[in-house]
């Protein structure tokens, strides 16, 4: 795998669960697939392990409303946290803006989302 823009994008660990399975490494790097190895075995231990496509679009798609940057937005796809001390560390001014105008409401959305996908698999 060759990194050709640095910047261009951040991925979820769905996404990089889904595309480090399909790289294998020759037996003179040990020390790659060893990396690979931990890699893999910590990302099924994720809420990524249970995501599907459909799961991360519905995701974003409920997420529009509450205004979050496209880094928090990953934070909380990738930990799925379930209470608003959870949230409070993923976003940013969370005390400040959005637990005051829809905190409840973001935790309901993450959860029920992180439950619908525990059931789909």
């Amino acid at each position: 795998m060759e990194v050709k823009n640095a910047n261009a994008a951040m991925l979820s660990y769905y996404e990089q669960r889904k595309d480090s399975g399909k790289h294998k490494h020759s037996a003179g790097q040990q020390n790659l697939n060893t990396i690979m190895y931990e890699t893999l075995k910590y990302l099924s231990k994720t809420p990524c392990s249970r995501q599907s496509p459909e799961i991360v679009k519905e995701f974003l798609t409920t997420m529009v409303p509450h205004k979050l940057t496209k880094a928090e937005k990953l934070q909380l796809l990738n930990h799925r946290p379930l209470t608003a001390v959870e949230i409070q560390l993923l976003v940013e001014e969370s005390e400040e803006i959005k637990m005051e105008h829809g905190g409840c409401e973001l935790v309901h959305a993450v959860t029920l989302l992180q439950t619908c996908s525990i059931l789909a698999s």
